[in-house]
């Protein structure tokens, strides 16, 4: 059966058929993870848009992202129940803060191997933790506007280049492509009783 994977806010989808079959819903779990994850997404999303129109450059977004960015997650974190965190990770993190715990490695290394052999769909993740938590992984896969701090630096602005390179010492968070596999964004939850 031929798939459609239909792309909204965050790279949260939702996947419909094409021979007029309903809608697969999500199951509950995943349902409120990619909730909490849209929560976040549309708040940096929205913001990092308005840098981007306001200056087509990637400095007014650099110095958002890296001077801003983690405010407004912390803000958005407030209005979650308690137990529940949403963060980003990568196997290429720009800031030490980020970097994956083993089990974040596996879903990203699996999702990079489905990439690479063009057999990703991207939808997604669920993963039960034996400390009584579940995470819901979203893939977050590189756009256009990405590329302009995130892709080759010796394409990129040198003042964004400069900006990255001060606050972020240690980043690895170059070299992408638009299309590739950024990271994910995770809802992390404690199981319902």
């Amino acid at each position: 059966m031929k798939k459609i994977t239909v792309i909204s806010l965050l790279a949260v989808t939702a996947i419909y058929a094409v021979n007029k079959e309903p809608k697969k819903e999500m199951p509950p779990i995943v349902k409120e993870g990619v909730g909490y994850i849209k929560m976040m997404g549309k708040e940096l999303k929205m913001n990092m848009k308005k840098h981007m129109k306001a200056d087509k450059s990637g400095v007014a977004a650099a110095k958002f992202c890296s001077q801003k960015a983690t405010t407004i997650a912390q803000e958005v974190s407030k209005k979650y129940p308690k137990g529940v965190r949403v963060y980003r990770t990568s196997l290429k993190v720009r800031s030490d803060a980020n970097k994956p715990d083993e089990t974040d490695k596996k879903v990203l290394e699996n999702l990079q191997k489905e990439m690479d052999s063009k057999t990703f769909v991207k939808k997604p993740t669920v993963v039960k933790l034996e400390d009584g938590k579940t995470r819901v992984y979203v893939p977050l896969l590189v756009e256009k506007a990405c590329v302009k701090c995130h892709g080759d630096t010796s394409k990129m602005n040198p003042e964004v280049k400069k900006i990255i390179n001060e606050r972020y010492p240690n980043d690895k968070a170059i070299g992408f492509k638009e299309g590739d596999l950024r990271g994910v964004i995770v809802a992390e939850m404690p199981n319902k009783k």
